[in-house]
């Protein structure tokens, strides 16, 4: 790319960053050397003015795209030269495209294409009849339509038609116009979705939906990727429609958007001879070729911001995942639950090796339960186990149990069990890598050391396994692979490289994610680690095959030797500062190992003191930090959640239950809690507070251990509705269709008190109809089960000329918190 390029690129990175220019060039010179952005920023400070990861992440994005747009403009221009009609207006207007939706607007007409109607009419001379009849409306269509008449042209209502043709495609390709047209249709239209005829019963799940509209700026992206899955699989059919209401697209005459397309060439009906012909022109233009062209367009928008926003959840939740907190190097016995094929049980030392491995029978149909506990006993005794990691699969609360009663049974064993997580377990077991890692061993097996693995460290296991097979996120089988690929790569090398790596007992997988490691180097340096011992320095990495210098600059700072024969190695401080420290002690007058953590002396140096042209103070200061404390790991302390003994399956459950769970994920309506029932339940957004939330994020996150009341059981669709708000009265509902019932023959009740607005609203119908204020046919009621207005019906009331099902109406979220969620929202 030019410089003449660039330039521009950076400054509007810059302008977006709100940060100078030159920190955006430093940064941009650095990513194209090969710098990761843990490196830069990390160990770039001084060069891209302490940018952080977050901010070199975008940049990064925002670079990718605004090159790619210049390739695309560069293309462009090329392809419209070539045929000659590339003149300065052109060339201005190419260059000042601002996003690749505005290049394609202004390149469609020169775009090679297909014989279209319109290019067969100019071949066969009608482009005159076109541009006389939009000049001089005065002339008549018909008559004048007799004067272009030949071998082509058999009669005059061909030759109008070819003439429609020319001017539709005009219409059709005028940027400006499209371009006004799409983000009015953005701005006020809406998605309309509806059931097809006899899909009811099959597509149960998608009920929500059956009969919805909502406007395209309002729709959160589950919605957006529950309706066009459900349109996939044949359940629904979606309309994008580009009215806000279908009383609009009922009114007689011209649509605003005709009207704009008409007031665009000048074209009114004033009684003149060629007027209803162009008014029929122009609403054919909009109907047939820009309506469904913006159609396209604004789908494939609200598909782009709904996998843009599903994967930032997915990015967030897959790094609250990875950082949470670890049990450290402690035995620890994983048991895979099974019923007929068994508990597999692996125990691993502190190292995460694996020293023994069995497979009991306690439960149906062998029912061996106390040689199971004898087992267990025997083993956690030999091998002083600390820890039993459970998973949460099949027959975990029944396994929960099993290691429960070894604790009572046993208790100068002294063991804590722990429900884990066993999503991707089964992946990583049936992995090539796993079978190289742990040959010898049975697959089923593999899962138990996995399980037991991934409590002692979870960052270190679960880089074994692809993140999309993590499961922490939401319709991500429907979204881009490039997308979500790049996205969770990037959160799993920030995260690795936040901790640091132990490069003496990191696997390979661990290592390739370390900065600048690729996967050959990291088998080298294990091949060598495996060959020659542990690397007693940082600087021995160097004698690895093809670990030259520019890797090495990249990984040194990330990996840690602890116990090394520097104890600068164990820290994050890179190889390159050490010349730093040795000022610093030449400054204070001691030894490295008693001035590290010795945070008195530490905090009484100035960090200018000690900066030079190459090390900054921002660099000096992040010294200072890391010899206070060196090595610190990023993560929370390590805790457990203890399940309610009885409550195993959601038959057990009951509205008001108060119960300790786990956050397995969160999602922009809710977060979903396992509360050991082998059912996530899910705290709507709503109820996770009191006050208003409106990211469920800056309440929960992944592995919070929460408490949690049950406010909603419905165990034939297997919902469990949740609330955090624990002082709300909650009430027994009924589930599935005894609920629907009840809300069809429940009486109206009286209303909220004048002057206060209902906090439930109900939700729009089809092709965005609100019902009226009178003639109330049929009336849906919800009794909100906690918050302010808990027992006060929400009514919602349909017009239609023939009586029609009654629909429950949800309540949404209000602001202030609004009453807790008593169903799952729409996409759950």
């Amino acid at each position: 790319m030019t410089g003449i390029v660039t330039m521009p690129v950076e400054r509007k990175i810059a302008e977006e960053l709100g940060v100078r220019e030159n920190q955006v060039q430093a940064a941009v010179g650095l990513l194209d050397g090969g710098a990761t952005v843990p490196f830069i920023a990390r160990y770039r400070k001084e060069a891209t003015g302490a940018l952080d990861d977050t901010q070199l992440r975008t940049l990064e994005e925002r670079l990718r795209y605004l090159r790619e747009l210049e390739e695309r403009r560069t293309a462009v221009l090329e392809s419209i030269d070539s045929q000659g009609k590339l003149d300065d207006a052109l060339r201005a207007q190419i260059l000042a495209a601002d996003s690749k939706a505005r290049l394609e607007d202004i390149y469609l007409p020169y775009k090679p294409k297909r014989r279209t109607k319109a290019q067969i009419a100019r071949e066969a001379g009608l482009e005159p009849l076109a541009d006389t009849l939009l000049a001089d409306p005065s002339q008549d269509p018909a008559a004048l339509a007799a004067t272009f008449l030949n071998e082509q042209v058999a009669d005059a209502p061909a030759a109008l038609d070819g003439a429609r043709a020319i001017l539709v495609e005009r219409f059709g390709e005028d940027a400006d116009l499209v371009g006004s047209l799409r983000e009015r249709m953005w701005t006020r239209g809406r998605l309309v979705a509806k059931v097809r005829d006899g899909k009811e019963q099959d597509g149960a799940k998608f009920a929500d939906y059956f009969d919805f509209a909502e406007p395209y700026t309002k729709l959160p992206s589950h919605r957006i990727l529950a309706m066009l899955r459900g349109e996939k699989e044949e359940v629904l059919d979606l309309e994008l429609s580009p009215y806000d209401g279908a009383e609009e697209a009922d009114l007689p005459g011209a649509s605003d958007y005709e009207q704009r397309i008409s007031a665009r060439f000048g074209i009114a009906d004033r009684g003149r001879p060629a007027d209803k012909w162009l008014t029929d022109t122009v609403r054919w233009a909009w109907r047939t070729r820009i309506l469904v062209r913006l159609g396209i367009d604004l789908r494939t928008r609200l598909r782009a911001e709904a996998e843009d926003e599903a994967v930032r959840v997915f990015a967030a939740n897959l790094r609250d995942l990875l950082l949470a907190a670890p049990a450290g190097t402690r035995a620890t016995m994983g048991l895979d639950p099974g019923f007929r094929t068994g508990v597999k049980v692996a125990v691993v030392d502190a190292t995460g090796k694996v020293v023994a491995h069995e497979t009991i029978y306690p439960h149906q149909p062998a029912n061996k339960w106390d040689a199971a506990l004898a087992t267990l006993a025997r083993l956690a005794a030999q091998y002083r186990v600390d820890l039993v990691a459970i998973g949460n699969g099949t027959a975990s609360r029944e396994t929960d149990r099993l290691a429960a009663d070894l604790i009572k049974r046993h208790p100068e064993l002294g063991l804590t069990k722990v429900m884990v997580s066993e999503a991707g377990a089964s992946v990583y077991s049936a992995s090539a890598f796993a079978a190289q890692e742990l040959p010898g061993l049975d697959v089923s097996i593999r899962g138990a050391v996995s399980i037991a693995r991934r409590l002692q460290d979870p960052l270190a296991e679960l880089v074994k396994i692809d993140p999309k097979s993590i499961g922490v996120g939401q319709y991500q089988h429907d979204l881009s692979e490039l997308k979500l690929s790049r996205s969770l790569d990037a959160v799993v090398e920030d995260c690795v490289n936040a901790v640091g790596v132990d490069v003496n007992t990191a696997s390979a997988p661990l290592l390739t994610r370390v900065s600048g490691i690729t996967g050959t180097l990291a088998d080298n340096i294990v091949a060598h680690r495996d060959a020659n011992g542990p690397f007693r320095t940082r600087r021995a990495l160097k004698d690895v095959a093809r670990l030259g210098p520019k890797a090495f600059e990249q990984c040194a700072g990330f990996l840690r030797i602890p116990d090394g024969d520097d104890p600068l190695d164990a820290s994050a401080v890179h190889p390159e500062a050490y010349p730093v420290v040795r000022r610093i002690l030449a400054s204070t007058g001691g030894e490295l190992r008693a001035l590290i953590g010795n945070g008195a002396v530490l905090r009484s140096l100035r960090p200018g003191d000690f900066a030079d042209d190459t090390f900054g103070v921002p660099t000096v200061t992040d010294i200072l930090g890391e010899l206070d404390k060196p090595g610190r790991d990023p993560r929370p302390a390590f805790q457990t959640a203890t399940f309610k003994d009885g409550v195993e399956k959601i038959s057990d459950l009951e509205v008001g239950m108060v119960l300790e769970g786990v956050v397995t994920n969160v999602a922009a309506f809710g977060a979903f809690v396992d509360i050991g029932v082998h059912q996530d339940g899910l705290v709507h957004v709503s109820a996770l507070s009191k006050n208003f939330v409106k990211d469920p994020r800056e309440v929960v996150k992944p592995g919070d251990i929460v408490r949690a009341k049950v406010t909603a059981v419905d165990v034939q669709r297997k919902r469990i509705g949740l609330t955090l708000r624990l002082d709300d009265e909650t009430r027994p509902a009924a589930a599935g269709p005894a609920r629907a019932a009840a809300a069809a023959t429940a009486a109206p009740a009286a209303g909220p008190p004048p002057g206060r607005p209902h906090p439930a609203r109900p939700r729009q119908l089809r092709h965005g109809r609100r019902p009226p204020p009178r003639r109330p046919r049929q009336v849906a009621l919800l009794l909100p089960t906690a918050g302010p207005c808990a027992g006060r019906p929400s009514a919602v009331s349909r017009r239609c000329g023939t009586p029609r099902p009654v629909r429950r109406v949800r309540a949404t979220r209000a602001r202030g918190g609004g009453p807790a969620a008593t169903a799952p929202p729409r996409g759950w």
